[in-house]
């Protein structure tokens, strides 16, 4: 099954938070809190305005920051998904 999103919507799949602190200390799965950082998995087209649709900014394989509670989480064959607003991203994350 292959999601596609729509307009300025973006695919995100979650990267994992850091299981110790920088300190060494191991932390339970109960303290965690959800990642804030993602990989764009799939993007839409972009926006329609005034009859002109305006590129999504990101693209497939950018990693990215977004806002606490951006988008709405999905299970597609398994794996946890977040479909969310390009506007909901903050930053990409260059190496």
């Amino acid at each position: 099954m292959k999601i596609q999103p729509l307009a300025d919507k973006v695919l995100v799949e979650r990267i994992e938070a850091e299981s110790k602190t920088a300190g060494g200390i191991v932390l339970p799965d109960t303290a965690k809190e959800k990642p804030q950082r993602g990989k764009i998995i799939a993007v839409g087209e972009g926006k329609l305005h005034d009859g002109t649709r305006q590129k999504v900014q990101v693209k497939k394989g950018d990693e990215v920051i977004f806002t606490s509670y951006a988008g709405t989480e999905v299970k597609v064959g398994g794996k946890e998904y977040m479909i969310m607003s390009e506007s909901d991203i903050m930053a990409v994350i260059e190496q």
